[in-house]
């Protein structure tokens, strides 16, 4: 009996999870709960978009990744080809857009519905399955590390513009740095150096970022 010669795709373990990435969902979700109605129009921390429009684009962005991994044979070289659109000059382009008539209630359950779709992707997508980004060809751990880190940095973003407390988790932090952030070093204080790494803020002994990517490549 021969065998085959074709090699074996290699599949690193997750840095990131299905579980972690729910959980932060779930986090994140609670937290902007607690913001009073009036709050929504503000702008997101320092973005050039109100709060309303950033849970857009992170429900985007969730939806996005998951679609990208649904066909039978995911993408390698672009998007799966919804359309994206702009509903104002400068706002976030998305397929995804909440009801205004359902008001802050409505806009979370749809930030929580693009979770979920994600979250069942991740869980159920085989580890070599490959799928197109552009920052790099990437597997579900892969799509799972980008959509907890698009949940951390933008809740971070509409917690400061709703004048809220956000303090994610430290080890799914320390898992989306060390799944797409290789080149920054170890730190005691994952959330900060992922701030740092995402150009939100300074660190002592490192000015911030103007400029900032993530490596979304599968590494062995």
């Amino acid at each position: 009996m021969s065998r085959s010669t074709e090699a074996a795709i290699p599949v690193p373990p997750p840095a990131v999870t299905a579980d972690d990435l729910d959980r932060v969902v779930q986090l994140a979700v609670s937290v902007l709960r607690q913001a009073p109605a009036a709050a929504w129009d503000g702008r997101a921390g320092s973005l050039e978009w109100d709060c309303w429009e950033t849970v857009e684009h992170l429900s985007d962005d969730l939806f996005a990744y998951a679609v990208q991994l649904g066909p039978r044979r995911p993408p390698l070289g672009g998007n799966v080809p919804f359309v994206w659109e702009s509903r104002r000059d400068g706002g976030p382009a998305n397929a995804v857009h909440a009801d205004r008539a359902a008001g802050p209630a409505g806009l979370l359950q749809v930030l929580e519905a693009s979770g979920a779709l994600l979250v069942a992707m991740v869980r159920t997508t085989p580890p070599k399955v490959r799928a197109h980004h552009v920052f790099g060809v990437s597997d579900p751990g892969g799509f799972a590390a980008m959509g907890a880190v698009e949940t951390l940095v933008h809740t971070h973003d509409l917690a400061e513009g709703l004048g809220l407390d956000w303090n994610p988790p430290a080890d799914v932090c320390a898992g989306v740095l060390a799944r797409l952030f290789p080149d920054v070093p170890d730190s005691a204080d994952p959330w900060r150096t992922l701030l740092w790494a995402t150009g939100r803020t300074e660190l002592p002994d490192r000015p911030r970022r103007t400029t900032w990517r993530w490596d979304a490549r599968v590494r062995t």
